[in-house]
Formats: C-alpha cells, structure tokens, sequence
C-alpha cells in the first residue's frame, strides 16, 4: 500500500513538472515577427524588441547555462567570478559552523529549561523579547563589532538558529511523562543519568524537529547575510549575477538554494525517524 501511494505521488510529481516546464516554454518562447531596422539599432535594442523575444530566459537557456555551471563548478578566475560549486560551498560552510555553534547552546539550555520550572520563568522574559528579533537585525552590530563579515554571517546564522532548537527542547524535555520520571526516581536513578537514559530519547523527536526548523531557517538567512556583507556565498552571487542583469544565473542560484535546502532537510527527518519510537 506504501509503496503503491510512493509510485502514484512520485508520478503525480513528474506530471507536475512536466506541465510547469511546458508553461514555462510557451510563456516565454518569440511570439513577435522579425522586424526590419538597422543591424547597430537592432543589437542595441536586443531580441526582445527585434524578434518579439521574452525578456524571462526559457527552460531550455537555463538547462544550457546549468549544464555549463556543473561542467566546471569549482573555477576561480577572480573575487566576482566564481564556480556555483565554490559559493554553495562558502554558504554551506557558513550555515553549518552558525548552526553548530546554536546546537552546542540551545539544547544544553533547553534542557535546562525544561527541567526546572524555575529558570523556565527566569528566562523566558528574555526569549520572548530575543525571539521575534529579525536576524538581520543583528547584522550592523556585528559588523560593528566583530569587523569580519564572514564571521559576522556566521553570528547570525547562530542567531536565527537558537530559538527554534531551545523552545523544541525545553517543550519535549518538559513533556516527558511523569510516570517514566517516576520510575527512575524509584530506581535511584541519578541526575545526569536520568537525562541520557530516559529525557533525552523521550525527547528526541521533539529536540530533531526543532534542530529541522532551524536549519531550515538558517538556509533562508544566509542568502539574505550574504547579500548584505557580499564578497563569496550563495546570496552573493544572486546579487552580483543581478548587477550583471543575468537572470538565467539568477535562476539556477534560485533552484540550487531550493535544492541544497531540500537535502538538509531531508537529512534531518531522516535522523528524526531514526529517534522516534513506538510507545
């Protein structure tokens, strides 16, 4: 039954595609008449006011100049000329040191959190303010401060991945039930061993859920980060590809943040699935 829902999904998703890339084809493809001017006028103008051509590059420009992309995609011929393998890679690099740095805090003061009702009151004046904060916000004072934009990227990416991880933690250590506490008391089971014996894996799937929303969230903010600091990453090269009034770079960027995005997700469900348990 799974694997017959799999296979009619994976070709509903096929039909999808299909029909998006035809609409794309025909919304973009010359529908005007070649029009008689002088040739030096004529490739001032461009084709898109000679030939009725659309302005918006067709699937088939973007798979060629993709193709070109994936052929060399680690070249460096200079600070605004980059291979996309090279900027993924800074962006990734980027997310993953902020997203780290957030997981080494957020889940040991979750825990915290969860654990003791009193710091539960203590600090959540504090998140409650911190929270709704944009990350970028954050950017000039760490530029201010820091004086590293890729480090001050990196703050932020730290930022923006705190929040979600610490409130999934305090709320699934706070909702382990009360009678598998219980137990372990009676078992004169200690503190820290009680945290790695029955906390930590009641709470596991609720702690992944929130480490998923931030990596999530910390993809979508380093592309925004980099378009404001600029020299290497991701958002950098949509912005720099943009001056250059490349739309058919734009658009390849576009599809590799989604896809990079999806991947890291997906990565993390897969180690949700891994915790989670039948009760």
């Amino acid at each position: 039954m799974t694997s017959s829902l799999s296979l009619r999904a994976g070709l509903v998703s096929i039909l999808i595609f299909l029909a998006f890339i035809g609409a794309w084809y025909l919304a973009t493809r010359g529908v005007g008449t070649v029009q008689q001017m002088d040739p030096e006028y004529a490739k001032l103008m461009g084709l898109t006011a000679t030939q009725g051509k659309s302005a918006m590059p067709g699937p088939l420009d973007v798979g060629a100049k993709l193709w070109e992309h994936l052929r060399r995609p680690f070249y460096d011929n200079g600070p605004n000329d980059k291979g996309l393998g090279i900027q993924l890679g800074y962006s990734i690099l980027r997310v993953l040191l902020g997203y780290f740095l957030a997981v080494i805090v957020a889940i040991p003061i979750g825990f915290l959190i969860g654990m003791s009702p009193l710091m539960n009151r203590a600090l959540d004046p504090f998140i409650q303010v911190l929270k709704p904060i944009s990350p970028l916000a954050w950017m000039p004072l760490a530029l201010y401060t820091i004086k590293d934009s890729g480090l001050s990227a990196i703050f932020v990416i730290f930022i923006c991945s705190l929040w979600p991880m610490l409130i999934n933690t305090a709320f699934g250590v706070a909702g382990v039930r009360r009678e598998w506490l219980n137990v372990a008391r009676t078992l004169e089971v200690g503190t820290l061993r009680r945290i790695f014996t029955v906390i930590l894996p009641a709470a596991a799937p609720t702690v992944v859920t929130g480490m998923r929303i931030s990596i999530g969230i910390a993809w979508l903010v380093i592309v925004a980060a980099e378009m404001l600091v600029g020299g290497t990453g991701i958002g950098y090269f949509v912005w720099n590809e943009w001056n250059n009034l490349s739309i058919t770079n734009v658009i390849i960027a576009i599809l590799m943040i989604g896809l990079v995005g999806m991947l890291l997700d997906q990565m993390l469900a897969r180690v949700g699935r891994l915790v989670t348990f039948p009760e």
